[in-house]
């Protein structure tokens, strides 16, 4: 295809995309951009970093996005680039709207001024809110978006100024919205990792009141697998939403983790909610299914259970993380609407 710039390519999705391509794309040249923030991780890309150029730099900074993609003769752009973590937006909310709606403002922007001849955007299933926990309907293409927290908030405002910019400017884009990836390499904030870890040092897992809710899943390389098929066959302007209608519930999850490393159900314990707490996303992934061919390669519960197995073999990964973390769950500041047992 070209040149590809990966936009957030040290951090968990993005590195894995970046060794995908790299492993079936040999030929092209891959410009890696991060600006390493707390969950930016270069040791990502060790086994890849003599197949990439790599550029320290922020989505937010128009001047050196667009030397960098004038400057490497850049294709097509891939931007994974964003702040993500849903408990630590309620912290410092303006941090998530700056990078993810400003950022990938001025990235497009950039692009524009460039040229490119792709830009594709990931993005997520909770731009859509969340759904009743019985609920027969999917989130659609075509659904409205309802953003319940600042992380979703924010990567809604991305997603429309991405449209915006094909509608207005012509730039030829592309958007997929994703259900809950996991695998290896993922910073120990979120769910999976933090789980295992947790259980690892023997320490109490910890699960929000409501521990019904749940998600649908998806195997980070079934996530980057998808992507290629957008780039490769995708039609331009549109939006494809990758899933897997593999769903489980937090509490399922944490089984899962205990039963895989022999530990008991009593390490379980419950804390208040997280303001905002989403109930249920499932994804109708009808349009790549059918339009493009794809289809998730990994079961659910064989997937999860090798990613424990890969946190239980790689303490030297993610042991030096631990402390990098930005949130302590279940600790939010006095007075947080919706703090506590009864929020959702």
């Amino acid at each position: 295809m070209g040149t590809l710039m990966i936009t957030g390519g040290a951090g968990f999705i993005g590195s894995h995309f970046v060794r995908h391509w790299c492993d079936t794309h040999p030929g092209d040249r891959v410009v890696v951009v991060d600006s390493l923030t707390y969950a930016g991780n270069l040791r990502n890309l060790d086994d890849v970093r003599d197949r990439i150029v790599f550029e320290r730099a922020s989505i937010t900074d128009g001047t050196v996005m667009e030397s960098v993609l004038r400057s490497h003769g850049v294709d097509i752009v891939v931007n994974f680039a964003a702040e993500s973590h849903n408990s630590y937006a309620l912290l410092e909310p303006g941090q998530f709207f700056l990078t993810n709606v400003l950022g990938t403002q001025t990235l497009l922007e950039a692009a524009r001024r460039v040229g490119v001849g792709r830009f594709h955007h990931v993005s997520t299933c909770e731009v859509y809110g969340d759904l009743d926990l019985d609920a027969t309907e999917l989130f659609t293409e075509s659904s409205p978006y309802r953003p319940r927290t600042p992380y979703n908030a924010s990567k809604a405002g991305a997603d429309h100024a991405v449209r915006a910019y094909h509608e207005t400017f012509g730039l030829p884009v592309t958007i997929s919205n994703c259900a809950n990836n996991y695998g290896s390499h993922q910073f120990p904030e979120k769910v999976i990792p933090a789980f295992t870890t947790s259980a690892l040092y023997g320490k109490p897992l910890q699960l929000y009141a409501r521990t019904e809710n749940r998600r649908e899943w998806i195997h980070v390389l079934d996530h980057c697998r998808a992507i290629e098929a957008v780039l490769e066959r995708g039609q331009v302007g549109r939006t494809y939403h990758v899933g897997t209608g593999q769903e489980a519930s937090i509490e399922q999850i944490a089984d899962l983790v205990l039963d895989e490393l022999g530990l008991p159900a009593s390490m379980k314990t419950v804390v208040p909610d997280r303001p905002g707490h989403d109930r249920r996303y499932v994804l109708d992934w009808t349009t790549l299914r059918e339009e493009l061919g794809w289809r998730p390669r990994t079961d659910l519960s064989e997937g999860l259970r090798e990613t424990v197995r890969w946190y239980a073999g790689n303490r030297a990964w993610w042991e030096p993380l631990i402390d990098r973390m930005p949130v302590d769950e279940g600790r939010w500041p006095t007075g947080t609407p919706g703090a506590g047992p009864g929020a959702r």
